[in-house]
């Protein structure tokens, strides 16, 4: 399909430039209730249509997009890691989206691990035995690709739903 055929192409004009106008009333936020509504409702069409693979694949890629678009966004004047850290640290908890942390981080491989305490997708949901936070995993690379130019494979090792109490990400490049 061509770049003039698409209908859902994601800029941030479609999130709306004046939610005062739009929602004079009840604003910019919505209850986390709302977001998992939609969020999980899209991610069981998905996989009763085309498997959990490919919806896992296609919420990872969805991440990234949001996460490079976020980083474009909020965090482009960040011109070294402590930086970016805290700004992506200040944003997370002012946007309801989590509290994120650096675990470790080595400069010269660029591998890292994060964690996501009160993470909006998954905190408080029953244990299953599965990590299932793929959005963020490209959410996070989407950040690390914006700030690096570079592909990084961010993969949840631990996570809410596996009786972590925690979200927690390695991340390394993959070039």
């Amino acid at each position: 399909m061509s770049e003039k055929q698409r209908k859902y192409e994601f800029t941030w004009d479609v999130i709306g430039s004046d939610l005062a106008l739009a929602r004079p009333s009840l604003g910019g936020n919505t209850s986390i209730e709302v977001y998992r509504l939609f969020q999980f409702t899209m991610r069981d069409v998905i996989e009763q249509n085309y498997g959990t693979e490919v919806a896992d694949t296609l919420f990872r890629h969805a991440g990234v997009l949001a996460g490079k678009a976020f980083y474009d966004k909020f965090c482009t004047e960040a011109t070294d890691v402590n930086t970016l850290v805290k700004r992506v640290q200040d944003l997370f908890k002012d946007l309801g989206i989590g509290i994120f942390r650096v675990e470790s981080f080595n400069p010269e491989t660029m591998e890292a691990m994060f964690t996501v305490d009160e993470d909006l997708d998954c905190s408080g949901l029953p244990d299953i035995d599965d990590q299932i936070c793929v959005y963020d995993e490209g959410f996070i690379a989407g950040i690390l690709l914006g700030f690096t130019g570079k592909t990084f494979e961010v993969k949840e090792v631990d996570c809410w739903c596996t009786g972590a109490r925690t979200c927690r990400f390695s991340a390394k490049p993959t070039e």
